[in-house]
């Protein structure tokens, strides 16, 4: 096991990891790279006893295969986000992006597609693990709430309200609108917005970045085609609105 030393070093240290892997040879290599990094993990191999070990465990990660005996790793993920804001980072065998949205779709933060490197995981899971971070507060001094019309951030309280109701987002979610929201005249590209939420040392699909602003677009009761909150910027990317 990891020594009390090395966990104190790291940036994981006293957080929990739930490994959800029906490959036990699989499941056990990556929890022994979450152990090294500090987390205290628990593995399942099934679905259905997934979201149990969740709820008595509270994660604050979860790697969630997509293929797994009981009920599959969408379902796992459906559930999950019923009680949890864990990051959930999705393992994948199929790399069509069919798979990729839905997974997406159910509240995923991340996927990874196998084969993979669980070095690449377990830094991807750091970069996360930095979040929430001031976006820019230090150099950008902002004023605590944000509104666009009907829409308010508060970026302290990690808080949304549309038309004074709660808006309930993911983490990642919440992390987007906060980087467009911090900086409403930038036009930001993909890549600028994965530096900001996902972080730079994040590799894949840019494409990401669409399917949770398509997520943020449904919870704002955004049109794509005539966005208050969240605007398309042909060529370039996205840019918060005005909320007119």
């Amino acid at each position: 096991m990891t020594s009390a030393a090395h966990q104190d070093a790291s940036p994981a240290a006293g957080l929990r990891a739930l490994v959800v892997e029906d490959d036990a040879p699989m499941a056990d290599l990556v929890a022994s790279y979450l152990d090294r990094d500090g987390y205290e993990v628990q593995v399942t191999h099934d679905g259905i006893r997934a979201v149990e070990v969740a709820r008595e465990l509270d994660p604050d990660v979860v790697v969630l295969d997509l293929g797994l005996p009981g009920q599959d790793g969408l379902e796992v993920c459906r559930q999950l986000r019923t009680f949890s804001d864990a990051y959930v980072v999705m393992l994948t065998a199929r790399s069509d992006e069919v798979d990729t949205l839905v997974g997406l779709s159910v509240g995923a933060d991340d996927y990874m597609t196998k084969p993979f490197s669980p070095r690449e995981l377990v830094a991807r899971l750091r970069a996360m693990l930095r979040r929430p971070r001031p976006l820019g507060a230090r150099a950008h001094p902002q004023p605590q709430l944000r509104s666009f019309g009907a829409l308010s951030i508060d970026p302290l309280g990690r808080d949304v309200w549309l038309d004074g109701e709660p808006v309930p987002l993911t983490r990642t979610e919440f992390d987007l609108l906060g980087a467009l929201s911090a900086r409403p005249q930038l036009a930001f590209t993909r890549r600028q917005l994965i530096d900001e939420v996902w972080g730079s040392g994040w590799v894949g699909d840019e494409h990401l970045v669409d399917v949770h602003v398509l997520h943020l677009r449904r919870k704002l009761g955004d049109d794509a085609a005539a966005s208050r909150y969240i605007r398309t910027v042909r060529g370039v990317g996205y840019r918060m609105g005005t909320g007119a």
